[in-house]
């Protein structure tokens, strides 16, 4: 009887002993895979001519933080640098940037808020006392010259989409149209053709017109009284010879 106890209570002590370091190992994992401070790291850098402050997240739990950056002055904070940005990390890190034209040597202040449920698991600043420090070459735009011509210098070439000027002068005719349109040289045109008028009065002039009878009976009339005053005049005249 005394054996078998012997061996239940070593049984019991090694269930123990078991459980214990199953606790501790599983306490240790999960310390392991909790959120902390640690897991973040902050860098300014350049996207060419603009900076931007990056923030890495290498928490492999994942557990959301709240990233938030603020622009130091003598410890205290001036501004805070656009809005805040949710991040999930990894293992291998998942970043999120902020836009930010920062100057050379400028302190930032980054702070991570990271819940888990009810359980706030990071609640602090990256580099706590020495924050984050800008380098001391600010950001360069980009001055190299783009080839071909510039845009500002016109081109000698001239555009297809340009139009010729108008000509608005009236070209005169050239002399051999005036040979090959049929009508001599000098001649009047269609508008200096005589009007009607004109030729009613012409035929008036020349006895065409309605007195034309009129006319005629008229100078019928003084060739008969010529004709007798020359037929009397020799009549006298024979009689005187007589």
């Amino acid at each position: 009887m005394s054996l078998s106890r012997r061996i239940v209570a070593r049984s019991v002590r090694m269930l123990g002993v078991t459980a214990a370091a199953s606790a501790l190992a599983f306490s240790a994992s999960g310390t392991a895979l909790a959120c902390e401070i640690g897991d973040f790291s902050a860098t300014a850098a350049c996207d060419g001519a603009k900076g931007v402050i990056t923030i890495t997240d290498k928490d492999p739990s994942g557990v959301p933080a709240v990233i938030t950056v603020f622009l130091e002055n003598n410890g205290a904070d001036l501004r805070q640098v656009g809005t805040e940005q949710t991040v999930e990390g990894s293992k291998k890190g998942v970043t999120v940037s902020f836009a930010e034209d920062w100057e050379p040597g400028a302190i930032y202040r980054i702070h991570v808020l990271a819940v888990k449920g009810k359980k706030v698991l990071v609640d602090a600043d990256i580099n706590p006392g020495e924050n984050l420090t800008t380098p001391a070459k600010a950001c360069a735009a980009d001055t190299a010259t783009p080839s071909g011509t510039p845009s500002g210098t016109p081109s000698s070439t001239p555009s297809d989409d340009t139009a010729p000027p108008v000509e608005t002068a009236t070209a005169l005719p050239s002399p051999s149209d005036s040979r090959n349109d049929g009508s001599a040289p000098g001649a009047p045109s269609a508008s200096n053709a005589p009007s009607a008028a004109v030729q009613e009065s012409n035929l008036a002039e020349t006895g065409a017109g309605s007195n034309t009878g009129l006319i005629v009976g008229v100078a019928a009339a003084l060739v008969v009284v010529g004709g007798g005053a020359v037929f009397f005049g020799m009549r006298r005249r024979g009689s005187s010879h007589r």
